[in-house]
């Protein structure tokens, strides 16, 4: 019986992404990361790890014997069990500090997956490019074959000159080279889509069959997208917890004006009764105030500079997404035209060459210019598809989600 084989990715761009955020090893890695520093918020806030001490005292009952390690036969016997506390809100501080360092490495995750994201998506975008390029081109190149019978028939009834037919064949031989790119180039793409997905370089892919739906413009409002920006950006979320995390450095680096404590529960036993007990507090002293005061200083630059990179940050991903929407836009615009005046312009100029060449009024490389512009066209309306697709994907990236 035939066994049922395993449906190929790479017809759409959501196979391709469900596949990647199970497989890949670098997003992978950054969750398990997030994942570890998650697992630091509890021990951060709590209470240091008691401390127990033994103390035998005169194990030679003042030289009346021989040395001795057993607790009922020396002088008396020290136990002590002692606690360390910081002063209060320092471990408040702590956990605190330690939560948002883990929402800085979860937003790292967040980033990494929409760099994976929009890698995959551009990926599929040139897939399709390149795999529509190569159907045109193949379809010219047909049309070009038939001029070339056009050219022939012609030449044998002394109605055109050679030269007609060999400007066909060196068409043909310039798309089939073009072919030949154009294959060399898909592979290069699978094997760097492949690499995303964790999947062996030559693993075939199925062929692109469509691309996403390129949003409305009313959706692509820059002020109702630098809002969600701000809001989602992965950096930008990153960077916040940065800021909040070293508000709470500096809070912290003020508790330490105040001493620690470490208290401590000590019985005495005699022989083999416990006799006296004890009670211990120690806390130390801040008195280098010079080393405190730069550590202080130090806090509030380091947060400072936390500020400084986040808006540095939103500069630069603000400009990002204007450059985007105006690259997309340009890109819808290249479209319409080319399919509503260039196409249309194109393939009428074609079929009045080709009527021309065959009555004899018109050469054959004015049918050749003419077939070029349907060529043309025709692959304007490709690359402002490929176009839009790259800045869709670039302005998700910024968004951290899809529109």
């Amino acid at each position: 019986m035939a066994q049922a084989q395993e449906t190929l990715p790479g017809a759409d761009v959501q196979t391709l992404l469900a596949i990647a955020k199970e497989r890949n090893p670098e997003y992978a890695s950054m969750r398990y990361e997030a994942q570890a520093a998650a697992e630091r918020v509890t021990p951060a806030g709590a209470l240091p790890d008691p401390k127990f001490r033994t103390e035998l005292r005169d194990i030679t009952k003042t030289g009346a014997q021989d040395p001795t390690l057993s607790p009922s036969e020396v002088g008396s016997t020290r136990y002590l069990l002692m606690q360390d506390i910081p002063w209060f809100g320092k471990r408040d501080l702590r956990r605190d500090i330690a939560a948002f360092e883990a929402e800085g490495t979860q937003g790292k995750a967040m980033g990494t997956w929409s760099e994976l994201a929009a890698k995959i998506k551009t990926a599929h975008a040139q897939r399709y490019y390149l795999h529509r390029n190569e159907k045109l081109t193949q379809e010219i190149l047909d049309l070009v074959i038939r001029l070339e019978k056009v050219a022939q028939g012609r030449y044998a009834g002394g109605l055109a000159a050679q030269q007609d037919v060999i400007r066909a064949q060196i068409e043909q031989t310039n798309m089939n080279n073009e072919l030949l790119v154009l294959a060399s180039e898909s592979r290069q793409v699978n094997a760097r889509l492949n690499a995303l997905l964790a999947r062996p370089a030559s693993a075939p892919l199925a062929e692109p069959e469509r691309l996403r739906t390129v949003p409305a413009p009313a959706q692509l409002d820059y002020a109702t997208l630098e809002e969600r920006v701000r809001s989602r950006n992965p950096v930008l979320f990153a960077e916040e917890s940065r800021i909040k995390a070293a508000e709470k450095s500096r809070d912290l680096t003020y508790k330490n004006r105040y001493p620690d404590f470490t208290v401590g529960l000590s019985p005495i036993q005699y022989q083999s009764a416990v006799k006296e007990w004890e009670l211990m507090v120690e806390l130390n002293i801040p008195l280098q105030q010079s080393s405190r005061r730069a550590q202080e200083r130090e806090a509030e630059a380091m947060l400072s500079a936390a500020r400084s990179r986040k808006e540095a940050a939103a500069n630069q991903v603000l400009a990002e997404l204007s450059e985007n929407l105006a690259g997309i836009e340009a890109a819808r615009g290249t479209g319409i035209l080319a399919t509503s005046s260039l196409l249309p312009q194109g393939e009428l100029t074609f079929s009045s060459a080709l009527a021309g060449y065959e009555a004899g009024k018109v050469d054959f490389a004015t049918l050749l210019d003419a077939q070029r512009q349907i060529r043309q066209a025709k692959q304007n309306q490709i690359k402002a598809q490929f176009e839009a697709q790259i800045r869709l994907a670039e302005i998700e990236k910024l968004l951290g989600e899809d529109l």
